[in-house]
C-alpha cells in the first residue's frame, strides 16, 4: 500500500470513528466529500434524480447508523458504495423494474449484442459542453444497469479494477468485460467526445449538495 493510500485509509477510519461517537460535524464531512461520487452511482443505477437523492440519504442513513462497523479493510468511499447499491436495488425490486437488475447477478454478454441505443444525431459536434454531457447522460442511461455501474465506477470515478468488483461483490474478470462492452456501445453513439466528458457526468455540487446534506441532518435529529 502506497503512502497516500496508507494515509486516507488512517483518515477514513478517524473519521468513521468520530462519527460513531456522534459527531454531527465529521457526519456531514463524510456526506459533502462523498456526494458527488455517490450521487452518480445512484444515478447511474436508478436514472431517475429524484430517485437517486432519495436512496443516497437513506444510504448515509444507515452507514450512520452501522458506521461503528467500519474498520477500514477498505476505503470509506467503497463501503459507502456498497450501501448506496444495495438501497438502489432494494428500490428496483420494490419498483418491480427486475430486468435492470437481474443482468447483476449473473453473465449478460449476450444481452449487451441484442441492446441498441439509438441514435437521434443532434448537432454534438458545434454543441457546448453541458448539450454533450447531456446526450452521453442519456445514452449512459441506455445502458444495462450492470454496464451503467461498471463504467460509471471505473471511467467516471477511477476505481481500480479490484475495487469496482469489490465494490459489485462481481469477479475482477467480470468488471473488465462490462466495462470494455461499455466502452464500445457508448463510443458507437458519441465516437471521440466522450473523452472530454465523461468526468463531469451528473453533477451534483453547490445547492444540490447542500440540499441534500441539510435533509439528511434534519432527518438525523428528528
Amino acid at each position: 500500500m502506497t503512502t497516500a493510500a496508507r494515509l486516507a485509509e488512517e483518515n477514513d477510519v478517524a473519521l468513521a470513528r468520530r462519527i460513531a461517537a456522534g459527531e454531527e460535524a465529521a457526519f456531514e464531512s463524510m456526506m459533502r466529500r462523498h456526494n458527488r461520487r455517490l450521487y452518480r452511482l445512484a444515478r447511474a443505477t436508478l436514472r431517475n434524480d429524484a430517485d437517486a437523492e432519495d436512496a443516497l440519504q437513506e444510504a448515509y442513513l444507515a452507514a450512520y447508523r452501522s458506521i461503528a462497523r467500519f474498520r477500514g479493510d477498505s476505503s470509506l468511499f467503497t463501503w459507502l458504495s456498497r450501501l448506496v447499491l444495495n438501497e438502489c436495488f432494494g428500490r428496483l425490486r420494490k419498483h418491480g423494474r427486475r430486468e435492470a437488475l437481474c443482468p447483476m447477478a449473473g453473465d449478460i454478454e449476450d444481452e449487451a449484442d441484442a441492446m441498441t441505443i439509438n441514435d437521434f444525431d443532434p448537432p454534438y459536434h458545434a454543441a457546448a459542453r453541458s448539450q454533450l454531457r447531456a446526450l452521453l447522460e442519456a445514452k449512459l442511461d441506455a445502458l444495462p444497469a450492470s454496464f451503467r455501474t461498471v463504467f460509471v465506477l471505473r471511467s467516471v470515478e477511477e476505481l481500480s479494477v479490484e475495487e469496482t468488483a469489490h465494490c459489485l461483490g462481481i469477479p475482477e474478470a467480470t468488471v473488465r468485460s462490462r466495462h470494455f462492452r461499455a466502452n464500445a456501445l457508448l463510443r458507437e453513439s458519441l465516437s471521440r467526445e466522450i473523452d472530454v466528458t465523461e468526468k463531469s457526468l451528473f453533477e451534483f455540487d453547490g445547492d444540490d449538495c447542500d440540499r441534500l446534506v441539510a435533509a439528511t441532518l434534519a432527518r438525523l435529529r428528528e
